[in-house]
């Protein structure tokens, strides 16, 4: 804490009234001193004369007697002066003791004041020392401070560059990862197109064999037909040329066994016809039975086709449905007579997997 220095009418207050005190003190002395002084005693005169009268007064005896009392007088006047003198210098003395003990009073006041400015100026050297100590202090802490800040903002400074470096870095880094990622995307799509092309390829190929296959496959399917077809017109023509020339049993007989050839080569056109449709169902395994309700149009078009009898495979049994109603119309079915035809407004037919693949 710093101290406030005196002004110069509070530096000389206390030693003016030290000086003040001391001397009034010294007056007192001197009065008390005066005042209890013993009196002295009165002077005796150090020559003694005694004086005898003598009968015979002549006149050389009165001129002794005379020069005798003027001696005795002058002697008790040379003691009076004496003792006037001792006296004085008593007195004297006295006040140069009074002057000496005020003298020593002054000197000790003023070697008191000296004293006290000397203190005074110690108090205020050690004072001006301490404040000069409190402000290298303050100076060295200032110092200190500003050294630490420029240390701190060095500190942050180099923390910033090396947080950057890093951000460059780790943005260089990730770039790169980036740029090879890239790459190795790229490289990896294009394996990817190569091998999608390769299998697209394959693929039309197999696409292409299959079609050639199933080409091949529709045109004997269809030669076949056609040679079902024939063969089916030809036996119906036999058969009713047979019927025109024979007896009305003979007639009857034929009819019958006719109708049940004709019925059998229609259910066996049915199935070709469904087989060619067909989209077997993952689920589909040998042995399934589904029983198919048919509903046809003399023209040969198939109105409804429903499940009458289930196989207990969902799949299976829509595939087949789907199969039949896939036929749409049976051309061949024109040329039959009304009570051939018949059969076929609403019938059911028994379909499996076996006959399905054909």
């Amino acid at each position: 804490m710093q101290q406030r220095e005196p002004s110069a009418s509070e530096s000389y207050f206390w030693p003016s009234v030290w000086a003040i005190g001391l001397h009034v003190l010294v007056f007192g002395m001197l009065f008390v001193s005066f005042a209890m002084t013993p009196e002295l005693p009165p002077s005796k005169p150090i020559v003694q004369a005694t004086l005898y009268q003598l009968k015979s007064k002549s006149q050389a005896t009165t001129q002794t007697n005379q020069k005798i009392a003027g001696e005795a007088k002058k002697t008790a006047s040379r003691q009076t002066e004496v003792e006037q003198l001792e006296q004085k210098k008593v007195e004297q003395e006295a006040v140069k003791a009074a002057e000496q003990k005020k003298a020593d009073a002054a000197q000790k006041a003023e070697e008191a004041r000296e004293a006290a400015e000397a203190k005074k100026a110690e108090e205020a050297a050690k004072a001006a020392e301490q404040k000069k100590a409190a402000e290298a202090k303050k100076a060295e802490e200032a110092k200190k401070a500003a050294e630490k800040q420029q240390a701190d903002i060095a500190k942050k400074k180099a923390e910033e560059e090396a947080k950057k470096k890093a951000d460059e870095e780790a943005k260089k880094q990730a770039a790169e990862e980036a740029k090879k990622k890239a790459a190795e995307d790229a490289k990896k799509k294009a394996a990817e197109d190569a091998k999608k092309k390769a299998a697209a390829e394959d693929a039309k190929k197999k696409a292409a064999e299959e079609a050639k296959k199933k080409a091949a496959a529709d045109a004997q399917k269809k030669k076949a037909q056609e040679a079902a077809r024939k063969a089916a017109e030809d036996k119906k023509a036999q058969a009713l040329a047979e019927l025109l020339s024979d007896t009305t049993e003979r007639q009857q007989a034929l009819a019958d066994e006719q109708g049940d050839q004709v019925a059998g080569d229609f259910d066996d056109l049915i199935r070709m016809r469904a087989a060619e449709g067909w989209a077997r169902p993952p689920s589909a395994r040998k042995g399934m039975t589904v029983v198919l309700q048919i509903n046809m149009l003399p023209d040969g078009t198939i109105t409804n086709v429903s499940v009458a009898k289930s196989s207990g495979d969902g799949p299976f049994d829509s595939s087949a449905v789907a199969a039949v109603k896939n036929i749409g119309r049976l051309t061949e079915m024109q040329g039959l007579k009304p009570n051939e035809f018949n059969p076929y407004r609403s019938f059911k037919m028994t379909f499996t997997p076996e006959d399905l693949a054909l």
